[in-house]
């Protein structure tokens, strides 16, 4: 909330900057250019409120009579004093946006299983900021807090989450090719989450402690459609009413298309350090965790892209068996997304497409036409260069894949060193385990397949088809499927091996004496 609602009011403040006098008039024609965005009844039901404040302006949310105004809210207890933003007209053209959102609010409610309630409050929160309404974006915000409690109970949980001192910054600026370019970054000390389950129907019944004496959050954007998302708003409100936004629908077509792409790009990560986890069975952690995600706006060619990295990581040893020590990771690094990505083509079909006098406003047809030339575009899902390491065993994987049609293309390469380590844990685990008695000689047979880089390293390079063929390192593992021939019996190449211009090698008359489905003879170290 104390992110959220000073957006929120900073948005409707896109209309030029007022005379430097600040008045009564002002202050109507500022509640005037709110309702564009949050609708007249929010003012005549007390939701919102601008007066005049020496020289400034109070915008005044009052949430409690928010939820009154609510249909069939079902609370049993609300308790929130009003939020307040304080904005002051520059010289300019920009605003002044300051705010105190330190706060406290309290609520219950009957849920699905009895009365659930949450509480929270904010110690000594401050924001001070510039917005500028022809970017419709904050030029500049800073933002802090002393630190944040809640509290929330259900029937069979209930979490407790505390911080310490926080700060957050914003910059924006014109983007080159429109819209705007901003970057955001945010630091909380000292979060902690504790987690209570007591279910008798599941039989769970155990504490869980979150911690992190740092968590940190950095996002940047590029070419951000402020303006038009905030027509878009606009629009909205005034067309609340079923049979006027049907008569107004080629102006939200227009509207929309010219939201178009939302955003060129928008990155951001989380990060945790010395990150642990208390659980019933031990101690979870990991000295660097973060967590990533960025994603082109709606383009031809769009990419998502997907990260995980972990340094340092803990994992409890006392339910696991000895052997598994040398395998468990500590150290991770996954990139995986998206690629080849058309989502302009589908939103401007379906936007100019859809109809809201028909229902539904899109039809069948139309929707699988738009997911058929989807496909049609090759889209990938892509693995970047990851690794997961433990000492001197690293396994690295990269690759993507494709759905030409129904089964997938597939080309993956994983090369590992320290492969022998490997084999030597799980040597020592057939001792024991009759599992891995089973899959120790799998493991050998693999290490077979591999290829021997210069560094030691062994690489396998996996190619699946959709007709079904797989090859490693160039050779036929298993040949295309069957083509399937209603006019022909089951049986005609039951003893014709090769017939189809493969070697189905499924018999046992191989030169290497044994029965691989084909590997053994064509996959020799």
């Amino acid at each position: 909330m104390k992110r959220i609602l000073p957006f929120a009011f900073a948005l409707a403040l896109s209309a030029p900057a007022f005379a430097q006098t600040v008045d009564n008039q002002g202050a109507k024609d500022l509640s005037d250019n709110l309702a564009r965005y949050f609708g007249k009844q929010a003012f005549d039901k007390g939701v919102l409120k601008v007066s005049v404040e020496g020289d400034a302006y109070k915008i005044a949310l009052d949430v409690k009579a928010l939820v009154n105004a609510l249909p069939e809210q079902k609370l049993l207890k609300f308790n929130m004093a009003p939020y307040a933003l304080m904005v002051k007209p520059r010289s300019d053209g920009s605003w002044d946006v300051s705010s105190n959102f330190s706060q406290g609010a309290s609520f219950e409610f009957e849920g699905p299983e009895g009365r659930q309630s949450m509480e929270f409050t904010i110690k000594d929160g401050k924001l001070t900021s510039v917005y500028d309404p022809a970017l419709a974006a904050f030029t500049s915000a800073t933002s802090s807090l002393a630190g944040m409690t809640m509290t929330s109970r259900q029937a069979k949980q209930q979490a407790d989450v505390s911080t310490g001192a926080g700060t957050a910054t914003v910059t924006a600026t014109k983007s080159a090719n429109g819209g705007v370019d901003f970057t955001a970054t945010q630091k909380v000390s000292d979060f902690v989450e504790m987690i209570k389950v007591n279910d008798p129907d599941s039989g769970m019944n155990f504490p869980l402690t979150l911690k992190t004496p740092e968590l940190s959050v950095d996002a940047n954007g590029k070419g951000v459609r402020t303006k038009p998302l905030l027509d878009l708003l606009a629009f909205a409100v005034a067309n609340e009413d079923e049979a006027k936004l049907k008569a107004n629908q080629a102006e939200l077509k227009s509207l929309m298309l010219a939201a178009l792409p939302i955003w060129e790009r928008v990155d951001g990560n989380y990060g945790f350090k010395n990150f642990e986890v208390d659980s019933p069975v031990g101690k979870f952690g990991a000295t660097q965790f973060r967590t990533a995600f960025g994603m082109d706006g709606i383009s031809q060619n769009g990419k998502v892209d997907y990260a995980i990295k972990a340094a340092g990581l803990t994992i409890p040893h006392q339910t696991l068996p000895e052997w598994t020590a040398p395998l468990l990771p500590t150290d991770i690094d996954l990139h995986f997304g998206g690629a080849n990505i058309d989502l302009d083509t589908m939103a401007k079909k379906a936007i100019e497409g859809f109809d809201l006098n028909k229902n539904p406003p899109l039809s069948d047809e139309f929707g699988k036409a738009l997911v058929a030339d989807f496909k049609a575009k090759n889209p990938k899902v892509v693995i970047g260069h990851s690794t997961v390491k433990n000492g001197a065993i690293e396994v690295a994987l990269e690759g993507e894949m494709t759905f030409p049609g129904e089964k997938p293309d597939a080309s993956v390469t994983v090369d590992v060193a320290g492969y022998d380590k490997i084999v030597d844990a799980l040597k020592e685990a057939a001792k024991s385990d009759e599992q891995m008695a089973q899959a120790f000689p799998f493991a050998l047979a693999v290490k077979g397949f591999g290829k021997t880089l210069p560094d030691g390293r062994l690489e396998w390079t996996i190619n699946t088809k959709a007709d079904g063929s797989v090859t490693v390192n160039g050779a036929m593992l298993k040949g295309p499927d069957a083509a399937q021939d209603d006019s022909a019996g089951q049986d005609d190449n039951s003893g014709d091996d090769g017939a189809d211009g493969t070697d189905d090698s499924t018999g046992g008359d191989d030169s290497d004496g044994g029965d691989n489905g084909g590997a053994g003879a064509k996959l020799k170290p």
